[in-house]
């Protein structure tokens, strides 16, 4: 497989940490924006300032705004929002001529009314290539500053696993192989809901043992849900599942514990989506993980309540209250 040239499909904090440290490893790196004024920006200033201020981008980080400029390169890697997926997938499409590209999802969410993972849609539209996923406790400042941390990948072609591997991992970016996509990808979606509701727990000032509490449990909610989903159980308890969902629901660079402590505060989400300049993904995520556990006859009261409080308008000491009025019950159950 040839591995040469690397396009990144959005310019956010994480597409443009990973540009960062894939052009430091001395690879050509095709960073794609769709603000067009944006993306001059930082071009010109080689820093993203919206989404990675202080990161400065290294000379061999193209940027274009211009989509099909992405379509020949051996490894396009989608870091877009989960809403935007599929569109800018089709966009991409007919300018996509080699079939030997493979196609790499760094893209945390489930699509809305079909509960489809992010792979799922890549594979639906490029059938002939190999798709693969990445996910982990990943901060996007933590990476771009060096910082030391793992993640996993995985593939619908094991040897494009392990070759993947070795062209994108480094020292401080350890990568480990999986053995399944879905769970890698669920547990990088739903963690993203549970970090509102651990947030919202530190806007009440419920205190650090409310807190562990409250991620241990939603590690249960997300085996319950995530396995029902087709994944297996014991990638819940690797980097995508326990690892990202501590990172997600404790770091103060966390934007989704950010939107749940905000709300906690009593702000309202509207409020809060105006002042911030990234995405929170567990927002539509929490509706779509709504929609699969109403499907799948799933009991999934922290997800529930988090569908409530972004979705409904329920205030935050409410949805707390009612989360610890349910009935006590086996830790098994």
């Amino acid at each position: 497989m040839k591995l040469e040239r690397i396009a990144v499909v959005g310019a956010g904090g994480w597409g443009t940490a990973l540009s960062f440290i894939w052009a430091n490893r001395g690879h050509s790196v095709l960073l794609w924006g769709n603000d067009e004024s944006r993306v001059k920006q930082i071009e010109t200033t080689r820093e993203n300032r919206v989404y990675l201020p202080g990161v400065t981008l290294p000379s061999s980080v193209g940027l274009t705004s211009e989509l099909r400029d992405c379509a020949d390169a051996d490894l396009i890697v989608f870091v877009t929002p989960s809403t935007a997926l599929r569109e800018i997938a089709d966009r991409l499409r007919p300018f996509v001529s080699n079939d030997k590209s493979v196609l790499l999802s760094c893209v945390k969410g489930i699509e809305h009314g079909t509960g489809k993972r992010m792979t799922e849609i890549l594979m639906e539209t490029y059938p002939r290539h190999a798709v693969a996923v990445l996910s982990g406790p990943n901060l996007a400042i933590e990476v771009a500053r060096g910082l030391p941390t793992a993640t996993v990948l995985a593939s619908t072609d094991s040897k494009c696993a392990t070759e993947l591997q070795q062209f994108l991992g480094t020292p401080r970016f350890r990568i480990y192989t999986g053995e399944e996509i879905i769970g890698i990808e669920l547990g990088g979606a739903l963690k993203n809901i549970f970090a509102i509701a651990a947030g919202a727990g530190d806007g009440l000032g419920l205190g650090d043992n409310s807190k562990a509490a409250l991620v241990t449990r939603s590690l249960a909610e997300m085996i319950r849900l995530g396995t029902r989903m087709g994944a297996d159980v014991r990638t819940f308890y690797g980097l995508s599942g326990a690892g990202d969902l501590v990172a997600t629901c404790f770091s103060k660079h966390s934007r989704n514990r950010r939107v749940g402590e905000e709300l906690g505060r009593g702000r309202t989400l509207s409020e809060i989506i105006t002042s911030m300049q990234t995405t929170a993904e567990g927002i539509p995520t929490a509706k779509s993980a709504f929609e699969c556990a109403r499907n799948l006859n799933v009991d999934t009261p922290v997800i529930d309540e988090v569908y409530a409080l972004v979705h409904q308008g329920k205030p935050a000491t409410r949805a707390m209250e009612d989360l610890l009025a349910r009935d006590q019950k086996s830790e098994r159950g």
